[in-house]
């Protein structure tokens, strides 16, 4: 009763309402827009192509919540965005003007977006034209079209330049809309339009599993595999909520007649403080043999074909991925100086630990420690559920990265929807007698 009473909040704050409504709004615009086939394509002949391949082809079709196959304006997905992201966030380490602008504020923080935005349209540009020459090349009976029939109609550049056109200008759309989705609406909206494209497959994989066995159901097979998906999720629920709280003591100081501080204090850090980041940004990296195979770049086309099969070239280069930014994306997010610093200006320490350098090498020793459980947990989380199911033979890649990017999206979006009822007198989504998901108690 408590967690149906606190939903039944939700419709009690008007701004609540708007928000969610505005989400949902987002969300159905661009499950229409999956649908709409770029100009010039048979997405017929696509599906087949892509119902019979695992491995990257497999998991970016996932991402895009279907619109990779059906060769729909969203093609290229968020993936773009993603990457464009990625290279800000090593431009930061390694140039001194994008370094100052993230210490600008807002204003930094608004011209960072903006560059992200024209990184985007370019990179769009490079991989929507990657697209339409590997389209041209599955009309030939080697790359794997031929025997389904031609995917292009007429190849030529009328055909490349309306594909670059068709696709960048999706993936602005999608860019768009996310980011008023994350201002007007509630939680992320980059986060929540991956969540639909990923949930947005589960009645179809399902249709797939039952056409498979031709409608005869292996009961121990659906049991292991729900087993499969519901440990996954304890443990991706475990391990997101976990944080290790390092304790912080605040100095006495008076002034005037009014003593302040002397309080006690913790900094939490989490064990996975990369979040869903990591496999996003493996998978788009991952991405790029296949689009520089359109280029017939020298081993190219033999890198994506590893990739494309699933197997353990394409999982260890995942995993490996994986890991690696979960390192880099942390090391990026939390500076210990930084926060070493601003410790020392607030006059607090962590007991036993000198402020200043001591304080931020046991920051950064306590953080590679936590990022090691931390990035294991992710790669873990992304690999072994999908390889067991291919051992099962399930007939659609719905695995580790799904269940971690849809489990931690809800947590973050009902956490959002929580911390709205609250600063408005209403109790949480869990009620007052139990553990928020947020983390608090109730007092």
């Amino acid at each position: 009763m408590a967690i149906v009473s606190g939903f039944s909040n939700i419709t009690k704050v008007p701004e609540l309402r708007r928000r969610i409504a505005f989400s949902l709004a987002v969300l159905a615009i661009y499950r229409v827009g999956v649908f709409i086939t770029t100009p010039g394509v048979d997405r017929n002949v696509m599906r087949s192509i892509v119902s019979g391949e695992g491995g990257i082809l497999g998991l970016f079709n996932l991402f895009s919540g279907g619109a990779l196959e059906n060769l729909s304006i969203f093609a290229l997905g968020i993936m773009p965005y993603i990457s464009a992201s990625i290279i800000m966030q090593l431009l930061g380490m390694v140039s001194k003007q994008v370094e100052e602008l993230k210490k600008e504020g807002e204003a930094g923080r608004r011209k960072l977006e903006q560059y992200t935005r024209y990184g985007t349209i370019v990179l769009s540009v490079f991989q929507s034209f990657g697209v339409a020459l590997y389209l041209e090349g599955l009309n030939d009976a080697d790359m794997g079209g031929g025997r389904f029939g031609d995917v292009v109609q007429s190849s030529g550049w009328p055909f490349r330049l309306m594909t670059i056109l068709t696709l960048t200008t999706g993936t602005a759309l999608i860019m768009w809309l996310g980011e008023q989705a994350t201002e007007r609406g509630i939680g992320n909206g980059i986060s929540l339009i991956i969540f639909a494209s990923i949930v947005s497959g589960i009645p179809s994989a399902v249709g797939s599993y039952w056409q498979a066995n031709a409608g005869q159901i292996e009961p121990l097979t659906i049991a292991l595999l729900l087993g499969i998906i519901l440990v996954s999720i304890s443990v991706v629920v475990f391990f997101e909520r976990a944080q290790r709280r390092i304790p912080i003591q605040y100095a006495r100081r008076q002034v005037g007649r009014h003593i302040y501080g002397g309080r006690s204090a913790h900094l939490p850090l989490k064990v996975n403080m990369a979040s869903m980041i990591p496999p996003i940004f493996a998978s788009s990296l991952l991405l790029f043999p296949t689009t520089l195979a359109g280029f017939n770049i020298p081993g190219m086309t033999r890198l994506s074909a590893a990739l494309n099969r699933g197997d353990w070239v394409f999982h260890t280069m995942f995993g490996a991925l994986i890991i690696f930014f979960c390192f880099f994306y942390t090391a990026v997010t939390f500076q210990p100086v930084d926060v070493a610093d601003n410790l020392k200006k607030q006059q607090a320490n962590i007991p036993g630990i000198r402020p200043g350098k001591q304080t931020a090498e046991y920051l950064d020793r306590v953080l590679t420690r936590l990022t090691v459980g931390g990035s294991i947990y992710v790669a873990a989380i992304c690999v072994v559920p999908a390889v067991l199911s291919g051992a099962l033979r399930v007939p659609f890649q719905f695995g580790g990265t799904s269940l971690m990017i849809v489990v931690g999206v809800a947590l973050e979006t009902v956490n959002q929807i929580e911390a709205h009822l609250i600063t408005r007198s209403y109790e949480g989504l869990t009620g007052p007698r139990v553990t928020k998901l947020s983390g608090r108690r109730a007092t």
